[in-house]
């Protein structure tokens, strides 16, 4: 298979860009959030939609372990086990509920931080990645820092009420959509329960995040409470091809935290237009197939659905190869489409052989070589000629020669 993008495919790509010019969205309506502050930001493109009060530095609760999970996530394998610290619970605190010395994964600890919200969940992490908290509070600061979350700083692990124990609605949406990147952490997030096998026994666990079971759509993240931040909730859904975080902080009660999340991931999807640029099955581009001749079709392997808003460009770019030789199943795969949103990659897909083509036979290759190689081919008829007439005149001589002797002979 011959690399490069061939001109079919290129045309295709341009036929499609052309296609897809953008279409205002419809208006959406200004969500009414009873909370201190709040953010709406595009998970792909990092552009915010909608805050108010977005860089005020505020208590974060157990949003706090948004962190504590990146840290986590970058300086211990998921499949590795740990044992439970002693843990000294305050009344009232979420709780994984381990026993000391009880071995548990590090993903299902995991699972307990985001989804029960476990502080105990959250201590044994710290002391798995650092041996105690105050050397992992200060490898969160650190983290915080270079990713750039200038309102943040860290006191603690669990998202306790104490100094120096703040966030921003910004930087907990741009942390979060660090986050989401990772699969394996979108699957936590997304989860409304999970079963703890590392534990023994086995245990299930569910989610607290009752958003998760308000929509659909809805595809986490994570929530946090105390006296001095009152309700907060770091949300995120997916719909029209788009994914969006809301950040809500200091809310007054638990429904007007899931309510003011709700309405704020909602008046978001509003701006957006569900656009498919890409079906699957669909042929992409076609490749010159050698030696026998003809086009091989390249199709979608599947559905690409984007989500823009008013002004946002949308763009189809294909990678195909410009020729291809069999043996080739059906399916397999030759390139990709991407498509870009403002010249960002917001998804593509593979493009799979449309029918299988097989291994060329010796007339196709011998065809396909005087089409490709016409001098070099007269060059060869010529030598080939010239040959067989030199050969031709030696074989005419020594047959005049063998008949002269017989003749002597006879006269003799």
């Amino acid at each position: 298979m011959r690399g490069g993008r061939s001109l079919a495919a290129a045309l295709a790509a341009l036929a499609l860009a052309l296609s897809l010019a953008a279409t205002p969205a419809a208006g959406a309506a200004e969500p009414r959030i009873e909370a201190r502050a709040w953010a709406l930001v595009d998970a792909r493109t990092g552009k915010v939609l909608d805050s108010h009060a977005g860089s005020r530095h505020l208590p974060i609760a157990s949003t706090t372990k948004l962190m504590t999970a990146y840290v986590a996530m970058r300086e211990l394998p998921l499949e590795q086990t740990v044992k439970a610290q002693p843990y000294e619970a305050i009344y009232g605190e979420s709780l994984l509920n381990l026993r000391p010395g009880q071995r548990i994964s590090v993903r299902d600890l995991l699972y307990g931080l985001i989804l029960r919200s476990g502080n105990d969940a959250a201590y044994d992490l710290a002391h798995a990645v650092s041996g105690s908290e105050n050397g992992f509070v200060r490898e969160m600061n650190h983290r915080a820092a270079a990713l750039g979350l200038s309102d943040t700083h860290y006191a603690n692990p669990i998202g306790l009420d104490q100094p120096g124990n703040h966030s921003s609605a910004l930087d907990l949406a741009a942390l979060t959509r660090l986050l989401l990147r990772d699969p394996a952490f979108a699957k936590i997030a997304d989860a409304e329960s999970a079963r703890l096998d590392s534990l023994q026994p086995p245990r299930r666990i569910t989610t607290i995040n009752e958003l998760l079971r308000m929509e659909p759509w809805v595809t986490g993240v994570k929530t946090g409470h105390t006296f001095d931040a009152d309700y907060a909730l770091v949300g995120s859904g997916r719909r029209k091809g788009v994914e969006l975080i809301s950040v809500v902080l200091g809310a007054p009660s638990p429904e007007a935290r899931d309510d003011g999340s709700l309405a704020l991931l909602e008046s978001g999807f509003d701006r957006y237009r569900r656009r498919v640029p890409v079906r699957a099955d669909h042929e992409i581009a076609a490749a010159a197939i050698r030696f026998s001749g003809g086009e091989l079709p390249l199709r979608a392997a599947r559905t690409v659905a984007v989500g823009t808003y008013r002004g946002q460009r949308l763009e189809v770019e294909v990678e195909a190869p410009e020729e291809v030789e069999g043996p080739i199943d059906r399916g397999a795969l030759l390139g990709r489409v991407t498509v870009l949103v403002d010249g960002r990659r917001a998804g593509g897909t593979p493009l799979r052989a449309g029918r299988a083509i097989p291994e060329a036979n010796a007339f196709d290759r011998a065809r396909t070589f005087v089409a490709d190689h016409p001098i070099l081919t007269a060059l060869l008829a010529f030598v080939i000629l010239i040959g067989a007439g030199l050969l031709g005149r030696r074989s005419g001589a020594r047959r005049r020669a063998r008949g002269g002797d017989g003749i002597g002979g006879l006269v003799e």
